[in-house]
């Protein structure tokens, strides 16, 4: 994982589906054969750059309920 200034000359950036109605949400677009990922609240902001492999990993693990809060 890296970090990276914003490009807002580049590639649209999709906001996650899921996103909260309150702007806590995350926005991603692809760059270099990776995925970019950002703060939808701070656009200009700092960039997190994730390898293809590391984001797939990701959300599959994601998808499989592995990040979902448990209550305690």
């Amino acid at each position: 994982m890296s970090r990276m200034e914003a490009d807002s000359e580049s590639r649209a950036w999709r906001k996650a589906q899921r996103s909260m109605a309150d702007g806590n949400c995350v926005e991603v677009r692809p760059v270099n054969g990776g995925i970019a990922v950002r703060d939808s609240k701070n656009p200009g902001g700092y960039v997190l750059a994730y390898s293809a492999p590391s984001w797939r990993a990701f959300t599959l693990a994601a998808q499989q309920g592995h990040y979902d809060a448990h209550p305690q």
